[in-house]
C-alpha cells in the first residue's frame, strides 16, 4: 500500500514538472530569441543564441522603436486609474446590493454576474460604432471609462460574497455612535475588504496591462498607445522584425510579472475567502 502511494506521488510530481515545462516554454523561447537576429530566429527559433553575438542590441532597438517611456506612461495611467475606480465603485455597489434586500437588487446582481459570460467580441463592433459616431474615440479617458464598466461584474461578484459575512452589528454600533452610512462603509467595512481588494487589484492589473484588443479599437493615435499596442511597430506590410519584437514583448511583461510574483499568494487567499464567504 505504501509502495503504491509512493508511485502515485512520484507520478504526480512528474506530471506537475511536465506541465511546468510546457507552460514555461513560450517564455523561454521568447527570451532566448530576443538575443538573436531575425534571420537566426527564422532559421531555428529553438536554438540557443551564439555566445559571441549575444547582446542587448534588440532591447535598445525595441526601447527606441516602441517609444517605451511614453507607452509605459500611458499603460501606467490607464491601469492605475481604471483599477482604482473599479475597486471604489464595485465595493460600494456590492455593499449596497448586500445591505438592501430589495428584489430589484437581486435582479441587478444576477444581471452583473451573467454579464461575465458575454464575450467582448460580441459587443465590440456596436461599441466602436456608437462611440465613433459620438467622436469619443482616441482618448485614454474613454478607455478608462470602458474598463471601469467591463470590470464591474467580476469585482462586484467577489466583493458581494465577502461582504455578506461581515456582521451587520458592527455597522449598527457605528451608526449609534453617530456615523453616517458612508462613514460606516469607509471606516468599518472597507478596511475589512483588504484580502479581496488585493485580489481584485492584482487580477485587474494583469488584465488591463496586458490587454491588446480594446486599446487597439479605441486608441488610434501612436502617442496614445499602451505597451502591448506599441509592439505593433515591429510589423510592416510584408514582414515582421521578430528579434526586436521578442525583446519588446519581454520589456512589456517584466513590470507586471514582477507585481505578480510578489503578490501571487494574495490572489489565492482573496479568491478563496471571497468564494467561501
Amino acid at each position: 500500500m505504501k509502495e503504491k502511494k509512493n508511485v502515485f506521488k512520484f507520478a504526480k510530481y512528474v506530471l506537475i514538472y511536465i506541465l511546468l515545462i510546457l507552460f514555461m516554454m513560450p517564455f523561454y523561447l521568447m527570451v532566448i530569441n530576443s538575443f538573436k537576429t531575425t534571420q537566426q530566429f527564422v532559421n531555428n527559433p529553438f536554438s540557443l543564441p551564439k555566445l559571441e553575438k549575444v547582446g542587448f542590441g534588440n532591447y535598445i532597438s525595441a526601447f527606441n522603436k516602441m517609444n517605451f517611456l511614453n507607452a509605459i506612461t500611458n499603460s501606467t495611467i490607464i491601469t492605475l486609474i481604471s483599477v482604482l475606480l473599479i475597486l471604489l465603485t464595485a465595493s460600494m455597489a456590492a455593499y449596497f446590493l448586500v445591505r438592501h434586500k430589495w428584489k430589484i437588487n437581486k435582479i441587478i446582481f444576477a444581471t452583473l454576474v451573467a454579464s461575465m459570460i458575454v464575450p467582448f467580441q460580441a459587443i465590440m463592433i456596436p461599441l466602436v460604432s456608437i462611440y465613433g459616431r459620438l467622436n469619443l474615440m482616441n482618448s485614454k479617458w474613454i478607455l478608462i471609462f470602458m474598463y471601469m464598466g467591463f470590470g464591474q461584474g467580476f469585482a462586484i461578484f467577489i466583493f458581494h460574497g465577502f461582504i455578506k459575512n461581515i456582521p451587520l452589528e458592527m455597522e449598527e454600533s457605528a451608526l449609534i455612535d453617530g456615523c453616517s452610512k458612508i462613514q460606516s462603509f469607509f471606516q468599518i467595512v472597507f478596511p475589512l475588504l483588504k484580502p479581496v481588494l488585493v485580489t481584485v487589484l492584482i487580477l485587474d492589473v494583469l488584465w488591463i496591462w496586458n490587454d491588446y484588443l480594446l486599446p487597439s479599437l479605441v486608441l488610434l493615435s501612436p502617442i496614445e498607445r499602451t505597451l502591448p499596442l506599441s509592439t505593433y511597430s515591429f510589423f510592416t506590410t510584408y514582414s515582421v522584425d521578430y528579434a526586436p519584437l521578442m525583446a519588446g514583448i519581454v520589456l512589456t511583461i517584466i513590470p507586471v510579472l514582477i507585481v505578480y510574483l510578489f503578490s501571487q499568494k494574495y490572489i489565492i487567499e482573496g479568491v478563496v475567502q471571497g468564494a467561501i464567504k
